[in-house]
């Protein structure tokens, strides 16, 4: 398992298994985010049996698939909505990380400013230069 810090609160990981539920609650995670839709995944990974394992485990579990067209305005404001909401440090998971991070940056953008984010996420091991000009405009 991956883990990569944005903030002391948002961390990032590509996918995760059932079995590392207990790892990510001794590790001080108290919510978990699914943001890989099930259909790329064989089911053992599907966010029931994911959510199930996180749960059984002592944390809470929400499950927001991210792609291309679900990465929206409401899609970011929920995240950023579960983050602040939640009790304790926050896993967000997908595929490589990588749409976990976009999402932050996105929601994170205008409180931050672009060089922040993308200082953030580039420290994490996440190039996202290439939303520099989304980022600027979300900042202005």
């Amino acid at each position: 398992m991956d883990t990569r810090k944005i903030t002391d609160k948002y961390f990032v990981s590509p996918q995760i298994s059932p079995e590392d539920a207990a790892t990510l609650h001794e590790a001080g995670f108290r919510l978990v985010i699914c943001n890989r839709p099930d259909g790329e995944n064989p089911p053992e990974l599907w966010a029931e049996a994911i959510g199930a394992a996180v749960t059984d485990a002592g944390m809470e579990f929400a499950v927001l698939p991210l792609t291309h067209q679900t990465m929206n305005a409401e899609n970011i404001l929920r995240q950023s909505e579960l983050v602040a909401a939640a009790d304790g440090p926050v896993l967000a998971y997908c595929a490589s990380g990588t749409r976990c991070s976009v999402i932050w940056a996105l929601g994170n953008a205008a409180k931050l400013g672009a060089d922040a984010v993308l200082e953030a996420t580039a420290e994490a091991g996440y190039d996202l230069s290439g939303l520099r000009p989304t980022l600027e405009t979300l900042a202005e």
